[in-house]
């Protein structure tokens, strides 16, 4: 007889850490909250991509020398929470307009295709968080 071998899906968890704002720092966090959704039995394509585009506008929007950006990862019954915060709280995330003319700027166009929702939550200064939800299905 054949069975089907499932891991319990996470109702609710919380993983954080805190990274160099750099390009190395931006992969990690990728890595390391994917490994983490993965130990969660979650699906990681849309989560691993959110992750990717935050992280990586925390380094390279969200630099100020000599501090780091957190990611922490919430899973609270069907909704998984990503926040990214970075020092830079005066430099608000800008959604561009969709367009041929950018070659790059279009990874919160991704957030916000793949996000149930996102935003931005100011503080404590000065410090900033962006943050998105994903509907968990098939739960």
């Amino acid at each position: 007889m054949n069975r089907e071998i499932t891991q319990p899906r996470a109702r609710s968890g919380t993983f954080a850490v805190q990274l160099s704002a750099t390009r190395r720092g931006a992969r990690l966090a990728r890595l390391l909250a994917t490994e983490q959704l993965r130990s969660w039995g979650l699906p990681l394509d849309d989560a691993s991509q959110i992750i990717a585009e935050l992280a990586s506008n925390a380094a390279l929007h969200g630099y100020v020398p000599g501090r780091d950006f957190r990611i922490l990862l919430t899973v609270t019954g069907d909704t998984l929470r990503i926040e990214v915060a970075d020092a830079r709280g005066e430099r608000l995330p800008l959604v561009l307009e969709r367009s041929e003319a950018y070659e790059s700027g279009r990874g919160l166009l991704l957030v916000e295709a793949l996000a149930t929702r996102w935003g931005v939550r100011h503080g404590p200064f000065p410090r900033k968080t962006v943050w998105a939800e994903i509907t968990l299905t098939g739960s």
